[in-house]
């Protein structure tokens, strides 16, 4: 039988090997973002799966970090991504590589 434990870690390496695919496939910056965020998630499943087998509260104060960090993360992110349509009229990430400076 599958533990709780494994069976958190193995959801979390799943999402973030999905996050991360999904990252590397997409051409859309806007799913470009979600890819990130998947991961973070799934970062942050790993630290209370972790916490939670060792009794201790620091994988939840870990997941608290993590999604501070996503919430600042998103709100940079869409404002870039805000301006970049502003200027190029398109979300293609191979569009915003051509750029100059």
């Amino acid at each position: 039988m599958i533990s709780a434990t494994t069976a958190g870690l193995v959801l979390a390496g799943v999402l973030f090997t999905l996050g991360l695919i999904s990252m590397l496939i997409r051409r859309n910056i806007i799913f470009m973002l979600v890819s990130v965020e998947i991961m973070l998630n799934a970062a942050g499943l790993a630290f209370i799966v972790a916490a939670s087998k060792w009794g201790q509260p620091e994988g939840q104060v870990m997941f608290m970090f993590i999604l501070a960090m996503a919430a600042a993360e998103v709100s940079v992110g869409l404002a870039l991504i805000l301006q970049l349509y502003h200027q190029l009229k398109t979300l293609d990430s191979d569009e915003a590589s051509r750029m100059r400076g």
